[in-house]
């Protein structure tokens, strides 16, 4: 797992811009702490930080390989899980390898495929090649979006990186946000290709993105289409178990320590079972960590959402499976602690809002680097599997909006709450979210003879598959590689997702309960008391203490009334839920101070130009 970044400038040759680009690739130190290099050829520059996974003497980027017409210099992040697969393949066709890295049979595979080499790679990963044979740029992202990537058109070529920030280190790059920008930042959609910063845009999952002398162009290589599915029950959950089995023995492999989140839910504890008893075939044991808040199990209080605290869960699995588990119990101050917050910010390169469920995850993801430098994640299984109570709540399923966002603003309150009633008639956020959904829902298709409530159960996971789990991919890529850590995720590997998409909602729901398939496809490495929990998202403190440590914050933040964030927030809002006697106690009022701190964190450490209108 690395960091990328680079330049094209056909106007120029750029081996004079060294300084420039050892910004850009500096911005990447977090996600690459073991090394870094830089390539400059003519109008190409490439910069590589590297995390070293597999092969730790061999993988040094960029990595290039000479030909009689030109050179072809390759960075890389991400793994391919069948790389030896391909080796072989490669080596029957004439190819000669001098390491025994998965980045150098991508840049082989490029050699002989050319940008087709992206349909045969099973992984996580985005990469650019500079193919100095056409004078062409060529930027590939993975299906799913596990792996983040950047772009920003230029009058003469390109910027690109793993991140906003290693963009935005070029003068060439404006860290300017629009009111699109800003309506992107407050709804709970992620529309495909949208980046925040002007100008900016994605590489989208499954796609790729070329940049020569005549301009852009776009190849999508990969798409969630809709099929038949004729297996009955008993061989879908078999198909799963299969698949679930080989994905996760081919994410165990590394040259570096492993381990597993483990979080006491059904997704969690079947990948962790499943990673535990391969392992042990080879007489180790699996190390598992999860998260868990000073006197949560205590004083733990269910709510519609989260209906039993985690850590009783994940010590069932973990004494099952035999696995070495450390929880990861934090305080409130360590929480709400003002250079976390800073660190997140950094980290995302935006103001998510999410307050101490991204403290949470950085913290987390910290500790386990002290152990280990590669984690599998149960990330994504509710996506595949129909885990989410919007799969079930029948007011989601009849909503014209995406579905979530009629569960969620039952439970957190609308997103742009705290905004300042002008800029909210400004950015008109249902015009933009109803724009979304049905430009999400026309490229869906649906089956001969498909049942109306079926097809809209199809509907309810593509957006979950296209829309949603692209949030999570990129917030888990965000926290975890700036403290330097790999986390794999096999239920984000493309064949399951295309199996179990295609499974009519009658078969993942066969019991009446969410993830049917999943559940039954392993309930022979779970413990009961998992295999009967019911549904709980990612956990939330619920210490006073944190909410408390919120208010003084706000209360030091409105002290500053020149600041700009009052440019966004209604700062008498912000003043009634920071003068509360009582720590706020709804998730709404909560969140509203989270998301102002983070606005104004994001605006003193980006200082962005906002176009209100």
């Amino acid at each position: 797992m690395c960091g990328i970044t680079g330049w094209v400038s056909f106007d120029r040759d750029l081996t004079a811009e060294a300084t420039t680009l050892h910004a850009m690739t500096e911005t990447m130190a977090c996600r690459g702490p073991d090394d870094r290099g830089t390539w400059t050829e003519g109008p190409a520059a490439l910069g590589h930080r590297r995390l070293a996974i597999i092969d730790l003497p061999g993988g040094r980027q960029p990595m290039t390989l000479p030909t009689p017409g030109g050179t072809i210099a390759l960075v890389y992040s991400g793994e391919a899980y069948n790389f030896t697969e391909l080796r072989r393949e490669l080596r029957d066709r004439g190819h000669r390898f001098t390491t025994d890295s998965d980045t150098e049979v991508v840049l082989h595979g490029y050699l002989e495929w050319g940008d087709a080499v992206a349909e045969r790679l099973n992984g996580m990963y985005a990469f650019a090649v500079w193919d100095g044979r056409h004078d062409k740029l060529v930027m590939i992202r993975d299906r799913m979006g596990i792996k983040p990537f950047y772009y920003h058109p230029t009058a003469d070529g390109v910027l690109f990186g793993s991140e906003p920030k290693a963009v935005l280190a070029n003068p060439l790059a404006r860290r300017r946000v629009t009111l699109d920008g800003l309506r992107e930042l407050f709804v709970m959609v992620k529309t495909p290709g949208h980046a925040i910063w002007d100008g900016m845009r994605e590489v989208e999952p499954g796609t790729v993105v070329t940049v020569d002398r005549s301009g852009l162009s776009t190849r999508v290589y990969w798409r969630l289409e809709t099929r038949p599915h004729t297996d009955d029950r008993d061989t879908t959950v078999a198909g799963v178990r299969s698949l679930l089995d080989d994905i996760v023995r081919r994410q165990l492999v590394a040259d570096v320590p492993r381990c597993t989140l483990l979080s006491g839910g059904l997704d969690s504890s079947a990948m962790t079972a499943i990673a535990a008893r391969q392992l042990g075939e080879q007489g180790e044991k699996v190390r598992s960590f999860a998260v868990d808040f000073v006197g949560q199990a205590d004083h733990f209080v269910a709510d519609e959402l989260r209906g039993t605290p985690d850590t009783p869960f994940v010590h069932d699995v973990a004494r099952l499976a035999g696995t070495d588990h450390q929880d990861i119990v934090l305080d409130a101050q360590s929480l709400a602690d003002p250079a976390v917050r800073e660190q997140v910010i950094r980290a995302r390169d935006l103001p998510a809002g999410l307050g101490d469920m991204d403290a949470s995850l950085l913290l987390l993801f910290r500790a386990v680097r002290e152990k280990s430098t590669v984690a599998l994640s149960g990330e994504s299984a509710d996506e595949v599997f129909g885990g989410y109570l919007q799969f079930f709540d029948e007011e989601a399923r009849r909503a014209d909006t995406f579905p979530w966002l009629a569960t969620m603003g039952r439970h957190f309150g609308e997103d742009a709450d705290v905004l300042r009633a002008d800029l909210i008639r400004s950015m008109d956020l249902a015009g933009y979210v109803g724009d979304g959904y049905r430009t999400a829902v026309a490229g869906i298709d649906r089956l001969e003879g498909e049942s109306d409530f079926e097809y809209r159960m199809r509907q309810i996971s593509h957006l979950h598959l296209t829309r949603f789990v692209r949030m999570l991919l990129d917030r888990k890529d965000r926290m975890s590689m700036a403290v330097g850590l790999e986390v794999r995720v096999p239920f984000c590997d493309h064949r399951l997702v295309e199996y179990v998409y295609n499974a009519p909602w009658a078969l993942k729901s066969f019991d009446g309960r969410e993830k049917s398939l999943l559940r039954e496809a392993t309930a022979d490495v779970l413990p009961r008391s998992v295999y009967e929990r019911v549904k709980s998202p990612y956990p939330s403190t619920q210490d006073p203490q944190y909410a408390r440590a919120l208010q003084e914050q706000a209360k030091d933040l409105l002290t500053r009334p020149s600041h700009p964030v009052f440019d966004l927030v209604d700062r008498d809002r912000v003043r009634t839920a920071a003068d509360r006697d009582a720590p706020v106690s709804t998730q709404a009022a909560r969140r509203g101070l989270e998301r102002t701190l983070d606005l104004a964190q994001w605006l003193d450490l980006y200082t962005p130009e906002l176009v209100l209108s």
